[in-house]
């Protein structure tokens, strides 16, 4: 070895030694590999392509800390490839040039080149599409990785030329797992450390699934530990701040709210509250909820229980005038009496109807009897002729009356469904129906207008 071979490798392992825990512990191989045992157990689908030597272009989605990057780095590994890699974060066109053209070196000696790009929804149509002609000939098999789901942020042209695999969170145990492993690993803590017991699953359930948080906390509490001992004291000292899994423009945000809805809807309030303390501890602006469960109480809700809106703003209104943490209580127990409340889509249903027909049908005119007349040339016209004023009928009801254009006049939008007070609403409707059918002045007969 070199003079300057031996200072390269001295540099290396000074660099090594001072690494964070999670870097130095970043699996060498797939035997050190921890989760994702539905794509790398005995039936799954990465570990049949491993053992058939067919390595291909893919896209891997998951969460923060699951391992995307360290499982496309051992792909290639596996299949002797050079490991190419870019962070969209931070490349652009000129960096995607450079790497094409390494990768066209590779191929021309025989050498296979696998390109990961980190965080790749955060390219833009132009950068992806950039990728596609060497995907298609063969310069580089592409691997790329997403937190964001791939179907809303990735072009398709990509997605048909790759395979998506979804890798979960993990589990408490598998991190347990982990943690003990960096404890007695020589890249770890080799052994220096006791640990009280149910600190390591404490340190797994706080890192909420994601292996590298969980790592940086067992390093935190090892800083902070006396006479090499974690206690739970200092588990207790190191977990100041959450570290719950909430992206505010993401996935887990918009799963999290239409896992609150759906529980509204199915009329389980625990669901609902806990839905709702998810996206609390996870940082929401609580404002946001508020505005969602006021959609929430006209959408699910509507005419069944019409207190329901009335709930959903009061609690909005508390929470502007209150702020945190008093408003939220007024919001849960919005959420809870949602949740409660009998449930009705009709509304929601019927105004989605009516949108859609006039959208598609032509804009019919506004009937003359339901025109006003506030100018000489209106009366002239005929607007406002014949109009029946309700007031002036018996039971304030002009039976045989129709409000629509006469184009339309059968069509029905609101139905009202048979529970909490549309029960009473739909009854009445029947009723007036009735009526209507009965008297002898119609509005648009069939042999012509009365």
């Amino acid at each position: 070895m070199s003079g300057t071979d031996l200072f390269s490798q001295q540099d290396a392992d000074q660099a090594q030694k001072y690494a964070p825990l999670a870097a130095r512990l970043r699996p060498a191989s797939l035997a050190d590999y921890f989760g994702q045992a539905h794509l790398l157990g005995p039936a799954g689908p990465l570990r049949l392509m491993l053992e058939q030597k067919s390595l291909h272009s893919m896209i891997l989605w998951g969460p923060p800390g699951v391992g995307k990057t360290t499982l496309a780095r051992l792909l290639a590994q596996n299949e002797d490839c050079d490991f190419l890699s870019l962070s969209a974060v931070m490349a652009g066109i000129k960096e995607i040039r450079e790497v094409v053209a390494k990768a066209k070196q590779n191929q021309a000696h025989q050498r296979r080149t696998v390109l990961f790009v980190d965080e790749v929804h955060r390219f833009n149509k132009s950068q992806q599409d950039a990728f596609l002609p060497y995907v298609e000939d063969g310069t580089f098999i592409f691997i790329g990785a997403t937190t964001e789901n791939p179907s809303f942020e990735l072009n398709n042209a990509l997605l048909s030329r790759a395979r998506v695999y979804v890798l979960k969170s993990m589990a408490s145990d598998v991190l347990v797992a982990v943690l003990e492993r960096a404890l007695s690993s020589e890249l770890g803590f080799s052994g220096r450390f006791n640990v009280e017991e149910g600190v390591l699953i404490s340190l797994a359930n706080a890192a909420d699934g994601d292996a590298r948080t969980a790592l940086n906390l067992l390093e935190i509490a090892s800083q902070l530990s006396t006479d090499y001992v974690i206690t739970a004291d200092v588990v207790a000292a190191s977990l100041q701040n959450s570290f719950r899994r909430f992206d505010k423009g993401g996935d887990a945000f918009y799963d999290q709210i239409s896992a609150l809805q759906k529980s509204v809807r199915g009329s389980d309030p625990q669901g609902a509250l806990y839905w709702f303390a998810r996206m609390i501890d996870g940082g929401c602006d609580p404002l946001y909820i508020a505005r969602r469960i006021v959609r929430m109480a006209s959408e699910e809700i509507g005419n069944a229980d019409p207190r329901a809106l009335t709930v959903s703003l009061n609690a909005w209104d508390v929470q502007q005038r209150l702020g945190s943490p008093e408003g939220e209580l007024a919001i849960a127990q919005a959420v809870s009496y949602l949740a409660c409340a009998a449930k009705s889509n009709a509304v929601y249903k019927a105004y989605n109807t009516a949108l859609a027909m006039v959208k598609q049908q032509p804009s019919y005119d506004v009937p003359l009897h339901l025109r006003n007349a506030p100018t000489k040339l209106g009366a002239e016209l005929g607007y406002g002729e014949d109009y029946r004023y309700a007031h002036n009928e018996e039971n304030a009801f002009a039976a045989g009356e129709n409000y629509l254009p006469k184009e339309i006049k059968d069509t029905r939008f609101y139905e009202p469904v048979a529970r909490g007070l549309e029960l009473k609403i739909g009854e009445k409707l029947k009723y007036l129906e009735a009526l209507n059918k009965a008297s002898p002045r119609q509005r648009y007969p069939e042999d012509g207008d009365y």
